[in-house]
């Protein structure tokens, strides 16, 4: 790994140190973990007080997998975000504490943010 790569990846690192003092996760508003590498899209509510990870879902699920293909990444995570909405509504779930996970609120992760959205979460 390059000198630069592994610069930004501590970065990012610190970043997401610094954003998990301030969200934290409960049973009644878990905390919407987004996680992007460079081909895929992944996102979990977690509950920090147990520890436990309530929902996870990404673009390589059957389900989300169908609705993605030929799309643009961009296109992707705001059907991620509508899907995952969906899933938290079975499970009466509709606030949520965003955590971007140390990433710039742009581009994919914002997508994603504004698809959630779209399909009734609260942050």
């Amino acid at each position: 790994m390059s000198c630069i790569c592994k610069k930004k990846q501590e970065l990012r690192l610190r970043r997401q140190k610094s954003v998990r003092l301030r969200v934290k996760g409960t049973a009644e508003r878990p905390r919407l973990c987004v996680f992007r590498s460079n081909n895929h899209m992944y996102c979990q509510l977690i509950d920090d007080n147990t520890g436990t990870t309530v929902l996870a879902l990404s673009t390589l699920n059957s389900s989300v997998k169908a609705l993605v293909a030929g799309k643009k990444p961009v296109e992707q995570a705001n059907i991620l975000g509508k899907e995952l909405a969906k899933l938290c509504a079975e499970k009466s779930i509709d606030k949520v504490a965003f955590d971007r996970n140390g990433f710039i609120y742009h581009g994919r992760i914002e997508a994603v943010a504004a698809g959630a959205r779209e399909g009734g979460l609260n942050f």
